[in-house]
């Protein structure tokens, strides 16, 4: 059996540039957004989400408080919180379909 031939680089490897793929640039975005423009951004593409968010968040926390105080309420407010949450999921595949569609076309 012959042995191959060692396989050499054409350009030798420098661990300071990404690598030359064909087809492939991993630096598309000039500027990456930060936490504050991609949370306005998605917000503005689905604003039922973050609503449904503040809806959940503010439900748990009265009904936390009510159940401090052995208050009736509690009940209430946990049920409140799960609908809130079914509310929030629901916004969030409407977004999808909405997004997928609007790719589509």
């Amino acid at each position: 059996m012959a042995t191959p031939d060692p396989v050499t680089p054409e350009a030798p490897f420098e661990p300071s540039h990404p690598p030359v793929i064909e087809g492939f640039s991993p630096s598309v975005y000039r500027n990456p957004e930060g936490f504050k423009e991609k949370f306005l951004r998605k917000t503005r593409e689905n604003p039922l989400v973050p609503i449904g968010c503040l809806g959940t968040a503010a439900a748990l926390t009265y009904g936390l408080y009510c159940f401090h105080r052995a208050s009736q309420r509690s009940q209430l407010m946990m049920r409140t919180r799960i609908a809130a949450q079914g509310f929030t999921v629901a916004a969030i595949l409407l977004g999808l379909a909405a997004s997928a569609l609007k790719s589509r076309s």
